[in-house]
């Protein structure tokens, strides 16, 4: 599967007049993946981009990204990556980009189970993943700390995240088969 490049993504967004970055665009994707049944690549413009339509070579680009991170949430092999910037950024940029995606998950998360119920009370390890993800999107480099700590804090954050969405998408489940799709809830 191809990982998307998060300058890339931000690139595109800026030049579609996005008021939300690549980081929390994907996060929102990805929660809506885990709880909106159907939610579809239309659904994601509508929620990022100001008219949810974009030029052709943007839609390209975004309609990879959403394919992949699709194919990668539905994939036995635990394949889904968080899209955020790649490690040669500071770790002040990675982190506040990890905050964000946190925040856009968070939101696409709420945003498709709030007409069911509480996002805290779903079943099975959901209510804690999502309970470490709010924590997790308060997250700052500690200043206390030296480079070598705050480069595997970080790492550690990252990885959480990544394999605590896809418990999320697995045991959300039997909600995503009766749910009604989250579609259209704006940032605007």
């Amino acid at each position: 599967m191809i990982q998307a490049n998060y300058a890339e993504i931000q690139r595109v967004l800026a030049g579609e007049r996005s008021l939300t970055d690549a980081a929390e665009a994907h996060g929102t994707l990805a929660g809506c993946l885990c709880v909106a049944a159907g939610y579809r690549f239309e659904d994601w413009l509508l929620d990022i981009l100001p008219d949810g339509q974009a030029q052709p070579l943007a839609m390209t680009a975004l309609e990879a990204l959403y394919e992949s991170t699709a194919g990668a949430l539905a994939a036995p092999d635990m394949t889904f990556q968080p899209l955020l910037p790649e490690d040669v950024r500071s770790l002040d940029e990675r982190t506040g980009a990890l905050v964000t995606w946190c925040q856009g998950f968070l939101y696409g998360l709420g945003s498709g189970a709030g007409a069911t119920q509480d996002v805290l009370d779903l079943p099975g390890d959901v209510g804690a993943v999502v309970t470490d993800i709010m924590a997790i999107s308060r997250a700052a480099v500690d200043p206390e700390q030296g480079e070598e700590a705050n480069e595997a804090a970080y790492a550690e954050l990252v990885e959480f995240v990544r394999v605590g969405v896809q418990v999320v998408f697995e045991e959300l489940a039997p909600l995503r088969q009766s749910a009604a799709p989250c579609a259209g809830v704006s940032f605007h």
